[in-house]
């Protein structure tokens, strides 16, 4: 949108403001905004969710997990998923408001796009994020926000948020009053990076506080991190909102103020504009009692009645004509079965595969996630018009080629002697085993969905469960070819499961089009194409203790171990060819160049990844991501890749967080 719309909206916003009471600013100022009647304002919720697909709002097309989505290493693609989320979050709104229905889950202001770093693989959200890089993730959340804000248009079509700011990770329990001590070089270098980006480059309309405290002062009222460093050094103009809570997590688990009259101005003062909660109704008490002023309630109004604006909600836009139809439509789902294919990562195939559908008469697919419709879907997620699940993806494939037959085997915890008895008997008698393990979004995720009281949500360990395993060895010793297709949200330690399995697939929470996807990868009409964003750790005890939130020793940048999988890795059908890299200056910049040539025998995907390590220099990243890009090469053919470099790229952040620009003959540059 232009400077003669912003001015508009401006114009707009002061004008109500001007008109409003004390009490109705207030009203405004909780997720939950009242109806101002007789300013035409309707009734609002702000809480919306569209993490990997509209969410909570009924049908919608469900897309993988977040970090599947990030798997897939495609910005273009997650560009163009964000679009068709916002297009369905337009339909919906425009139905719910010929409806007047208000409710919950029926807005345009989405709390999406998770950014946190997932710098342990035991968090439950860490499935909601990008994974473990800086820079991998502040690149998949700008193509997030671009998509779904649409910005360059008249109005916005969506508003994202960036959260959970800041140095959010996990353990879920205790989050609520955990305060994190971290230092300025990993909060710089690590915590902040993405959200940087995410405000700089997209625009991003709003951040979202986290619950815990940073050095010793609770989020969302942590005025150098909403004031001095979001606000004032980075420069964002939209609103800041507090997670779900947090306001009052300041009064009654951080113990910051004294009660919630005095949590609320403090949040107010120091730049959360929006309460997700009630504490902020406790306002007018802090203004009568001077505890705010005029000024910072109509700050925080202004910043949010301008994000309404921009959205067109005082105003007819280029959206209202999006019909309901766009729901779950053809183009979308279509859409969600090539995120699903790209989103899974082959860790290992010892020339099983791909399979030829001739040779296939029979398939058995066993475990816990063969035939489950909940393993699609991850958490914060939409339901879809069908379920593609592997067994359903098998039998749909195969269809009369091939009998397709299903046996679980095991639950997810508990071992079935009888149940375990028929999938071992099924192996025997199928061609091909399809053996399905992990988890589901009802284990592991946010404190209070998961199903695990035990640890919040959180994973105690990373090691495939015994049972399952134990599965899988029966299986192994009826059956001569043995697929692994392993399900959940973040990094497993396999061990012993790489050796029990021809070929192994890591699928994420992978969407509705989750089955079909994997069926068309067995198959071949694809070649695998997902990498991992994050390290596969040999064991739980390769791990630091989970609440401790310095870097050292964690993700690929700073592990001084061997891991099982590293960041980055994943296995083609195809195999490819590095020329000699060449590097020179071009204006101030240095332009980095290689040539990839598809060597084997497949049409695929290769992903490019440009690292740098800085030379001689204890204490900072063993290497890091610099640049990437995913791009399709026909077989016999090759492609040229260029990448620009410039100041940013040769920074080295000391002790004290600060940026020191080096030249960059300090580093060295390699691709992987």
């Amino acid at each position: 949108m232009n400077k003669t719309d912003i001015k508009r909206y401006e114009k707009t916003v002061r004008q109500l403001i001007d008109e409003m009471t004390a009490e109705e600013k207030i009203s405004q100022l909780t997720n939950s905004a009242a109806a101002i009647s007789r300013l035409n304002i309707n009734k609002y919720d702000w809480w919306n969710e569209a993490l990997h697909g509209v969410a909570r709002a009924g049908t919608a097309t469900v897309f993988p997990q977040a970090i599947g989505l990030a798997a897939m290493w495609n910005e273009k693609l997650l560009f163009e998923i964000a679009e068709a989320i916002s297009v369905e979050a337009r339909a919906k709104y425009n139905r719910a408001q010929k409806e007047k229905n208000y409710n919950r889950y029926y807005g345009l202001t989405f709390w999406s796009p998770n950014i946190n770093i997932f710098r342990d693989p035991r968090w439950g959200r860490g499935q909601e994020t990008y994974g473990e890089d800086p820079y991998l993730t502040a690149a998949l959340g700008v193509s997030f926000i671009r998509g779904l804000q649409n910005s360059d248009s008249t109005h916005m079509r969506a508003a994202a948020c960036a959260k959970h700011f800041a140095v959010h990770s996990g353990p879920e329990d205790g989050r609520h009053g955990y305060n994190v001590n971290i230092s300025e070089k990993d909060l710089r270098e690590t915590y902040l990076s993405a959200f940087e980006k995410c405000v700089k480059e997209a625009q991003v309309e709003a951040v979202m506080g986290a619950y815990n405290a940073v050095n010793g002062v609770p989020c969302c009222c942590n005025s150098r991190l909403l004031n001095d460093i979001l606000r004032n050094e980075w420069g964002f103009a939209g609103h800041v909102v507090s997670d779900c809570g947090a306001i009052w997590d300041i009064f009654e688990n951080h113990k910051y103020t004294p009660d919630e009259t005095s949590a609320a101005a403090a949040a107010l003062k120091n730049g959360c504009d929006l309460n997700c909660g009630s504490v902020y109704e406790r306002l007018i008490d802090a203004y009568e009692e001077d505890k705010v002023t005029q000024d910072d309630i109509d700050t925080a109004l202004f910043r949010t009645l301008m994000t309404r604006a921009k959205l067109g909600m005082f105003e007819k836009t280029e959206y209202d004509d999006i019909d309901f139809s766009a729901v779950a439509c053809d183009k979308h789902r279509a859409l969600a079965l090539c995120a699903s294919r790209e989103s899974m990562v082959m860790l290992k195939n010892n020339g099983l595969l791909p399979l030829k559908k001739e040779s296939v008469k029979s398939v058995a697919v066993l475990g816990v996630n063969g035939d489950s419709k909940a393993v699609l879907l991850g958490n914060y997620n939409g339901f879809p018009v069908e379920y593609n699940t592997v067994y359903k993806g098998l039998k749909d494939y195969l269809a009369d080629s091939a009998e397709v037959r299903f046996a679980q085997g095991v639950d997810f915890f508990v071992e079935k002697p009888e149940e375990l008895k028929k999938a071992v008997e099924l192996a025997e008698k199928s061609d091909i085993s399809v053996v399905c393990l992990g988890l589901d979004a009802s284990f592991e995720g946010e404190e209070g969905d998961a199903n695990n009281p035990y640890c919040a949500g959180d994973r105690k360990s990373i090691e495939i469960i015994d049972c399952q395993l134990e599965l899988l060895r029966e299986v192994r010793k009826v059956s001569k070819k043995v697929i692994l297709l392993m399900f959940c949200g973040g990094a497993v330690a396999y061990g012993e499961a790489l050796n029990l399995a021809d070929a192994v697939f890591h699928c994420w929470y992978p969407g509705e089009m989750g089955g079909k996807a994997a069926a068309q990868l067995i198959f071949g009409e694809y070649s695998p194409s997902g990498r991992l964003p994050v390290t596969f750790y040999k064991s739980t005890e390769d791990l630091p203790p989970f609440d401790e939130y310095s870097m050292k020793n964690r993700t690929y940048r700073y592990f001084e171990g061997e891991a099982e999988f590293p960041f980055g890795y994943g296995l083609s059908y195809s195999h490819f060819e590095y020329s000699e890299m060449k590097a020179e200056p071009l204006n101030g910049s240095l332009r980095v160049e290689i040539t990839v040539k598809n060597a084997g025998d497949y049409d695929a995907f290769e992903t490019v990844k440009l690292f740098k390590s800085e030379k001689d220099a204890p204490g900072q990243p063993i290497k890091s991501l610099t640049r990437f890009e995913k791009i399709f090469i026909k077989k016999g053919e090759s492609a040229d890749i260029s990448f620009l470099l410039g100041a940013e790229d040769f920074t080295h952040i000391n002790k004290k967080g600060e940026k020191i620009f080096l030249s960059p003959d300090k580093f060295n540059l390699f691709f992987e």
